[in-house]
């Protein structure tokens, strides 16, 4: 994977590699600085085959600290700066991984649980007097001349180069193993078809921590084009300046960006003309959608697309046919193959029938991380003896052109704002409040967030909360993206003949409270 950077320094060594605010950093400066860490992780005993979990945010010292991982031999881990401290703790646990790098306030506040952890050296971004154990050093003191060189570290394209954990339907994240076959294989497909060229500069305000955001600063740098970071959490109208002053041509987007970045844009008089890429994954992107990125952007390409984590994109919907096939996810990416099985897995070539969708190609995951029940049901047998293909569990047909239009997910996964989220895990939560008997949350489509999540819940007898004060604990202890929408105190929760709950009653209830509540609004 590495070589993609070194590649671009020997091409372009004093061009702007990334921008971050008002700090520009060229592609010699990321090689020497990811050089430099590199040789100190090697010094504290890291090797080939170590994880080390990167919570750093959209900052240079991701983009650098990712390289070095690679450089090493070892295994990056990137996780999100929102991530909740059992959640740390757990893939902390879970990988084993044995240095950890983050930011002064999140290592402050996780203290307790990185002193339980396997973790021999954390790596510190603005680190102060409050750390002053032998344990913590500061990310800048890493960077420092070194007297011995990088050593070899001996990996080999098979060798695992990321774990990208995801929520699964079990609510337990699941640890996708990526090789660094898979990772090249990936750039080089999404290279081919969206086609980043040296000159353009790619405005990336999606998290690092993801594999959207992840591959637009990978993909940057195989290019030798320029990366501007944004903060995630980066307001639109700070976006829309940025695309203006900094000529940006291409936009990696989810509806909801495009949404914020549309009703901003009315306000004043931004010139967006230099945008000549728009893609979108994630979430599908409405009609209402495709319109305002044609007026926000007049010049650009749109690119719907679709994927998972576990094989990182399947499909793109090809520019030309945005018109005629909105509400497809397009055709199989360049190296890949895909099809649609019964629920026996028996291939379906009847277009239009659902089935389940399988993918094969060099971009499918080795499996996840310690789980092998988990992976065996998610990779199975291919056309050809030894070789693996992707169940994805998600509901697909393909019409008479090949073109992949998708139907739901399997495992009842929630698309909230870009993010897949597990109805399960915010049920868990519930469970733990005070008072509350037992939880269901499904999902109901919105117009911005692509799904949101309504829950229902039933209380113990005898015992008063309400549905205000409910919501009021979900947004202290979770996720933005897994806060519920709606929230429903019922008397029970209705059962199946098997005694399961009823979760498509329940849906079924839910879009019916959602249709009610935009009938009696005073907007409607």
């Amino acid at each position: 994977m590495q070589n993609f950077l070194e590649e671009s320094v020997r091409l372009f060594p004093n061009k702007i590699a990334v921008v971050t605010g008002k700090n520009r950093f060229t592609f010699s400066e990321i090689q020497n600085h990811s050089d430099s860490l590199a040789i100190y992780l090697q010094s504290v005993g890291v090797k080939r085959g170590d994880r080390i979990v990167l919570q750093l945010g959209n900052t240079i010292e991701a983009v650098i600290s990712f390289w070095a991982v690679l450089k090493v031999g070892a295994i990056v881990i990137p996780v999100g700066t929102e991530l909740k401290s059992n959640k740390l703790e757990y893939i902390l646990n879970n990988s084993g991984a044995i240095v950890f790098i983050s930011a002064k306030d999140t290592v402050v506040l996780h203290t307790e649980i990185i002193h339980k952890s396997k973790l021999v050296k954390v790596i510190v971004a603005n680190k102060d007097e409050q750390l002053n154990e032998d344990l913590f050093i500061d990310f800048s003191d890493t960077l420092e001349e070194h007297n011995q060189n990088l050593k070899p570290s001996g990996l080999i394209s098979i060798d695992l180069a990321a774990i990208i954990y995801t929520s699964g339907s079990t609510g337990e994240p699941k640890g996708v193993m990526l090789s660094h076959a898979n990772m090249i294989a990936a750039t080089n497909s999404l290279n081919a078809y969206l086609d980043y060229q040296q000159n353009d500069k790619v405005l990336c305000a999606l998290p690092l921590s993801f594999d959207y955001g992840l591959y637009q600063m990978i993909m940057s740098n195989s290019k030798g084009a320029t990366l501007l970071l944004e903060k995630e959490s980066s307001w639109p109208i700070f976006l829309l300046k940025t695309i203006e002053k900094e000529q940006a041509t291409v936009l990696p987007a989810v509806p909801t960006m495009i949404m914020l970045l549309y009703e901003q844009s009315k306000k004043y008089n931004f010139d967006l003309s230099s945008i000549r890429v728009v893609t979108n994954t994630g979430a599908a992107l409405l009609p209402s959608n495709i319109e305002m990125i044609k007026k926000l952007f007049i010049k650009a390409d749109i690119f719907s697309m679709y994927g998972l984590t576990e094989c990182k994109r399947c499909t793109y919907l090809p520019p030309k046919e945005i018109d005629a096939k909105p509400n497809s996810v397009g055709v199989a990416i360049p190296n890949t193959e895909l099809w649609v099985v019964d629920e026996r897995g028996n291939r379906i070539d009847t277009p239009n029938t659902i089935g389940q969708l399988v993918i094969r190609g060099a971009t499918v995951m080795q499996g996840y991380w310690k789980k092998p029940d988990k992976t065996s049901e998610k990779l199975k047998p291919g056309i050809y003896p030894g070789e693996r293909v992707l169940y994805t569990g998600d509901y697909c047909s393909i019409d008479e052109n090949g073109y992949l239009y998708f139907k739901g997910r399997m495992d009842h996964m929630i698309n909230s704002r870009g993010i897949k989220v597990s109805p399960k895990e915010v049920e868990d939560y519930l469970n733990t409040i005070s008072g509350i008997n037992s939880a269901v949350v499904t999902g109901v489509p919105h117009q911005d967030y692509g799904e949101a999540l309504f829950a229902f819940v039933v209380l113990e007898e005898g015992f008063a909360i309400s549905e205000n004060d409910i919501l009021v604990q979900c947004k202290e202890k979770l996720e933005i993206y897994k806060i519920p929408e709606h929230l429903k105190i019922i008397n029970s929760i209705p059962k199946t003949p098997n005694g399961k709950f009823n979760v498509i009653e329940l849906k079924n209830k839910a879009l019916q409270l959602v249709k009610e509540e935009r009938t009696n609004s005073p907007l409607v």
